[in-house]
């Protein structure tokens, strides 16, 4: 129901301002007021959207890749004044996995914060993720969590309300199988999907279990695989396989509550959770905090179905080169490894699993009760080697070989989309592919029927342009020689700037061109030439 007078009022005082009110960047009357004739700023709000949604699309980065890297956090809080308190036993300058309060008596409090984007697609696992992730970091210090506050940005009206409801029923549900209450939270209206929970728990402080302790001699075991960060970005563009996707949902919903319980219980050196700073980026720092240098034998790390596969096709997400920039100074990788082997020991990983470090003695007893316990993936993974200022050498025994990645068929082809659903692919932008329908299409009223089939064919032409068996870089090029073929001039202005925006170089342009050509003769040569150096 519009309430004019609330409307007239409102809006009449955005226009002598000359900004919307509600948001500063806008002007009075706004686009949406324009189209859909709603007002936000006088309370009136359109539909509640509905039908499922898919998270990790709504997202730039999902999951722990959307956290700020290791350096550049580094490099900001350098200066931050230091908190001069005894009680502080574990507090910033540590850089550990969570803060340390003790409370005087034995007992002493340890406190975290996470949140971070979707990293999977259904609402619900996700707000089970953002509860497993976040009380990970008590479990690393060998803690037990007691209570939490939920932290949640959300696109109020632009995706279904029930998503909101989901994402809190997950964290809750997640919560209560740790056994920590939820006592209440805090939610913002946000352009993208956030969620997290600020948790609190209780430690003996006689049994803190710190990044700092280990020591040369003892065992690294590692407690989930790697690649949720490269799944992820695989998903988000439509090359994940359900495979996949289904493995590394259980693993970041799984809690770390088990594998905690049995290192305090033998006495771990040191621990750390794998997330958003990747395993290069944790153990390294572990490494520094303990002044020592470790060993990792990439053949033996545990890996997601399909990680090995995406690796060798590129889809590496850009959070792998913020953690090699960060840390990559200290990593030592083996001549022998292919560069996308060591790639994926910088993906940055959501929820991951504990990487414990323990005396060697101890070693068998303790991945035999990790087994026993369900921590079934749970594998040693190298060694400390000696004191050091901090190095991680990552060496291989020639097992794992980086496989040959053919193309998919498809049959092959992972599903990722319900085959009734109109939505345009992510990666498929439409004005890099809607060359010739906008030429048909001017002059055309917005809601006649002519402007309806150019929104249709302008999102068959986003389908069939985005990378699902050939990569962008193949189709690009493809898209070049069909332009010359064809002789569509907007078509080739349009793809040969994209070809140079990707990185072809004129070579790779003209060969391609030339295949076109090869096809269409003579009057496409000399179209191609006109245009050329358009």
């Amino acid at each position: 129901m519009i309430n004019a007078e609330r409307r007239k009022r409102v809006m009449q005082r955005s226009i002598r301002l000359g900004h919307c009110i509600c948001d500063h960047r806008l002007p009075c009357p706004c686009d949406v007021f324009k189209k859909k004739n709603i007002c936000s700023c006088a309370g009136e709000r359109p539909e509640d959207p509905t039908g499922p949604v898919q998270l990790t699309k709504l997202v730039e980065k999902a999951g722990c890749a959307s956290k700020i890297d290791q350096a550049f956090l580094k490099q900001v809080l350098k200066n931050l004044p230091v908190v001069d308190d005894p009680r502080v036993l574990v507090g910033m300058p540590a850089g550990d996995d969570a803060g340390v309060y003790d409370m005087g008596d034995g007992t002493a409090l340890v406190q975290t914060v996470d949140v971070f984007t979707p990293s999977v697609d259904d609402p619900y696992a996700f707000g089970q993720v953002a509860a497993a992730n976040s009380v990970s970091d008590i479990y690393a210090m060998g803690g037990t969590p007691i209570t939490a506050v939920s932290v949640l940005g959300f696109p109020v009206r632009k995706i279904p309300d029930k998503a909101m409801n989901d994402i809190l029923a997950g964290g809750i549900d997640k919560m209560n199988e740790a056994g920590v209450a939820i006592i209440g939270g805090h939610s913002i209206n946000d352009s993208e999907i956030k969620a997290g929970f600020c948790v609190i728990g209780t430690i003996d402080k006689n049994k803190i279990v710190t990044n700092a302790g280990a020591r040369p001699g003892d065992m690294l075991i590692l407690t989930k695989p790697l690649g949720t960060g490269i799944v992820a970005f695989a998903s988000q563009i439509g090359r994940a396989k359900a495979e996949s996707v289904e493995a590394t949902a259980r693993s970041m919903t799984t809690l770390n509550k088990e594998a905690s319980q049995l290192m305090v219980e033998f006495g771990a050196h040191a621990c750390t959770d794998v997330t958003g700073f990747s395993l290069c980026g944790h153990l390294s720092e572990m490494a520094l905090s303990s002044g020592v240098d470790v060993e990792v034998i990439w053949d033996d790390i545990p890996l997601f179905p399909g990680v090995l596969e995406y690796a060798a096709a590129g889809i590496l997400p850009g959070a792998i080169e913020r953690n090699k920039e960060s840390c990559g100074e200290r990593i030592v990788a083996d001549e022998a490894l292919p560069q996308e082997m060591v790639d994926i020991c910088y993906d940055a990983q959501t929820s991951g699993g504990l990487l414990i470090v323990i005396k060697k003695s101890d070693v068998d007893a303790f991945l035999k009760a990790l087994h026993e316990a369900g921590v079934s993936v749970a594998t040693i993974i190298g060694n400390v080697t000696a004191k050091g200022s901090g190095l991680v050498h990552v060496k291989t025994n020639g097992k794992r070989k980086i496989p040959d990645v053919k193309r998919q068929t498809q049959d092959d082809r992972p599903k990722t989309q319900d085959p009734q659903s109109k939505q345009v692919p992510v990666e498929a932008k439409t004005e890099e592919v809607a060359c010739c329908a906008d030429a048909v299409s001017s002059g055309v009223s917005e809601g006649s029927g002519i402007n309806q089939i150019k929104a249709k064919f302008t999102a068959f032409l986003g389908s069939a342009s985005s990378p699902h068996g050939l990569d962008a870089y193949t189709k690009q090029a493809m898209a070049i020689a069909l332009s010359v073929a064809t002789r569509c001039e907007p078509c080739l202005k349009m793809h040969l700037k994209k070809a140079k925006e990707k990185g072809f170089t004129q070579d790779e342009i003209d060969e391609a061109a030339w295949m076109g050509i090869s096809f269409a003769g003579s009057p496409a040569m000399v179209f191609y030439e006109q245009l050329r150096n358009v």
